[in-house]
């Protein structure tokens, strides 16, 4: 439990500065991290929530060199997009940086300085792949080719997402420059390496001596293990990043797995600056009574549960996590979440649209704790409707109405409760321990549950209680029905306070509580409302959502567009032509039933299509937009009475159809797989 711990430092996983989050985000790292913060602080402990964005690594220059423009320029947009959409759901970092920034590269140097001073670090001439074609080394994501160990296509040069196998990218099966689409050569460069290896049996020791932590972190740290660690790379050849600190490694730097976890130091330093006290961070860093948690994704695990940990043991200064609660992932409608496809509900859209807290309670009953969990629309409609505003909200309001109809507005007195009365208040003095002991243990699903519990309970004994009778019969038993449920009222505001903090807000207005500062976790376990207090007039906690909502937004995650993050400004339109041209045009849909890099170019893909009648050859020039996997099976739209061209010796017969977006991305038009190839598309 958390008292055998001064303070509480809790990080979640440092997200990518190269597109929006997502609410498959949410619910892997960022809305459990946050509930747990927020009940902390409601326990009034000493707790620090860090985060920020990882602005580093080759998603992003690869991000940049799609749209020509700098990396600085992708992680400008991103990290601002990321830190409103986090602000606006609630969530509720002490400090949110950024890896780019001064304080994190000189804390990643002196990191890096530390442990290759004590001769922890390998330095090691090796062969890597090098593109003659584009003059640079191939870092990770810079090359793809089939998986040495399953045989899948697409993997990275440092992992394979479909075994999660970690890879040597000299390894890979028919690697390409995923650039040029060229087949690049092995030269021989110098890195510097963690052994880890060599820190295997301390790690084994630390892990299995942790007997609260999840099953599938346990697991996959054991199957690690069972492989045998090894050294992993340190530096890498790039040029955006934090720089190797060392007079001999130009146009060398830390490679992202290295820097980013120590984002999570250099972003208690930049807190602690602002707190005017620069050195509280090695509080919360250094001391052993902290207690650190990792809250990430199981994408993560390994980053988290073995590498960082090592580079923590390695240097000898610094507390290792106490836990790190990892989530699996969230499906969206029964289908894996894909931001390539835009099959995705996007926070910054979703914030358009719907308040947080309806989103927050909703992920908040179906975290994927243990297991792949779904989200859908209805659900989340039924948790909204069924739950949030048929439970929660219709009881604070039929109790708020019929205070202000029956007792002025104000807190009626208390007097000879009933049997029913007094159980209610000891549910009431229990139950904050007993949804306590699951957050404390990372059961936030379970706590949520139980949460809701308190106000179904509440519900029955409104009902069970019909004070709408006894304000006649027996006005003093009324005045105490109405009584115990106003302090219901106050106790759930508290308890829902880390699911849904506007609610909660909006709860603690409408009882006039005042809010100086948050309440303690423990005040919801009695009575705190006084006799006679006034109270605010009613209002409606949540309005329905109703079906014609939902089903615009089941529309829009099942059209294949692009990810659209700002307004588009649309080009003139072009001189007017006549119906008689354009009738000249032959629209067909087309289906892709093979395509492929065309060798020697860094725009064109090969494509083999299908029209009904026949298949021919068509060279589009979306190589750097779109893979080749992204576009096999799909059917486009094809101009399919264009004069044939040569391109480099190949006949090109046909033109596919793509709209281009503000930054310049082209996007094939698909049409559904319904069509059969060869409609005339009118």
């Amino acid at each position: 439990m958390a008292d055998q711990f001064k303070r509480i430092l809790v990080t979640a996983a440092l997200p990518y500065a190269n597109g929006p989050v997502h609410i498959g985000h949410m619910a892997g790292a960022y809305l459990p991290a946050d509930l747990y913060v927020k009940y902390q602080r409601l326990k009034k402990r000493d707790i620090l929530f860090i985060c920020g964005s990882d602005e580093h690594g080759v998603p992003i220059t690869i991000k940049a060199d799609q749209e020509g423009v700098s990396p600085q320029d992708i992680v400008d947009r991103y990290h601002l997009m990321m830190k409103n959409a986090f602000s606006e759901f609630g969530i509720d970092f002490d400090n949110y940086s950024r890896t780019s920034l001064p304080v994190h590269h000189k804390t990643s140097q002196d990191f890096f300085t530390v442990l290759n001073s004590k001769g922890i670090l390998n330095e090691k001439t090796e062969q890597q792949l090098f593109c003659e074609h584009d003059s640079m080394f191939l870092a990770d994501r810079y090359v793809e080719g089939k998986c040495p160990k399953c045989g899948s296509e697409g993997a990275r040069g440092d992992q394979c997402e479909a075994c999660g196998s970690y890879l040597n990218q000299t390894d890979l099966v028919e690697p390409k420059c995923k650039i040029c689409g060229n087949s690049p050569v092995i030269r021989e460069t110098r890195h510097w390496y963690l052994p880890l290896g060599k820190f295997q049996d301390q790690l084994q020791t630390w892990i299995r001596s942790k007997s609260d932590w999840k099953d599938n972190v346990v697991n996959y740290c054991e199957g690690w293990f069972k492989e045998g660690l090894e050294d992993r790379a340190v530096t890498r050849d790039l040029k955006w990043g934090v720089n190797v600190p060392l007079p001999d490694a130009a146009g060398k730097v830390l490679y992202v797995w290295f820097d980013a976890p120590i984002g999570y130091i250099s972003s208690t330093k930049e807190w602690a600056e602002k707190q005017g006290n620069p050195d509280k961070w090695k509080d919360y860093w250094f001391r052993q009574d902290t207690k650190l948690v990792h809250f990430i994704g199981k994408d993560n695990i390994v980053f988290h549960a073995i590498v960082f940990p090592a580079m923590l043991m390695a240097h000898g200064e610094f507390v290792l996590p106490d836990n790190v609660p990892a989530n699996e992932f969230l499906n969206i409608e029964g289908k894996k979440l894909s931001t390539s496809r835009n099959y995705a509900v996007w926070l910054h859209e979703y914030l358009q649209e719907f308040k947080p807290d309806s989103l927050r309670y909703s992920l908040a009953c179906t975290l994927p704790e243990s297991k792949d969990s779904d989200f859908s629309w209805k659900e989340f409609q039924a948790r909204h409707n069924n739950e949030l505003a048929d439970i929660l909200g219709n009881f604070v309001n039929r109790t708020l109405t019929f205070a202000h109809k029956y007792f002025d507005g104000k807190v009626p007195v208390f007097n000879n409760p009933s049997a029913e009365d007094l159980q209610i208040q000891k549910y009431l003095s229990e139950a904050p321990e007993k949804i306590g002991k699951l957050y404390e243990t990372y059961h936030f699903r379970e706590a949520v549950q139980e949460t809701m519990a308190v106000a179904r309970l509440a519900n029955k004994f409104f009902n069970d209680a019909e004070p709408w009778k006894t304000r006649v019969s027996d006005p003093e038993k009324c005045a105490a029905t109405i009584h115990v449920c106003l302090q219901i009222c106050r106790s759930l505001a508290i308890l829902f306070l880390p699911v849904i903090p506007g609610t909660s807000g909006e709860i603690f207005r409408l009882l006039k509580c005042r809010q100086e500062e948050l309440p303690s976790w423990t005040d919801a376990s009695y009575f705190g409302l006084k006799e006679g207090a006034a109270l605010n007039p009613p209002e409606i906690l949540f309005t329905k959502i109703e079906d014609e909502t939902i089903s615009r937004q089941v529309e829009k995650l099942l059209k294949p567009d692009p990810v659209v993050t700002e307004a588009y400004q649309a080009e003139a339109i072009h001189p007017e032509i006549s119906i008689d041209s354009f009738g000249l045009t032959d629209l067909r849909a087309a289906k892709i039933i093979q395509a492929e890099v065309f060798k020697g170019t860094d725009k064109l893909l090969k494509l083999r299509v299908s029209l009904g009648v026949e298949e021919r050859q068509v060279l589009a020039g979306l190589q750097q937009h779109i893979t080749p996997e992204e576009l096999t099976g799909r059917t486009v739209v094809l101009v399919a009475n264009l004069a044939p061209r040569k391109i480099k010796g190949e006949e090109s017969k046909g033109m596919v159809l793509a709209g281009e977006s503000k930054d310049g991305k082209l996007i094939p038009v698909f049409l559904p797989d319904s069509i059969p190839p060869g409609t005339i598309i009118r």
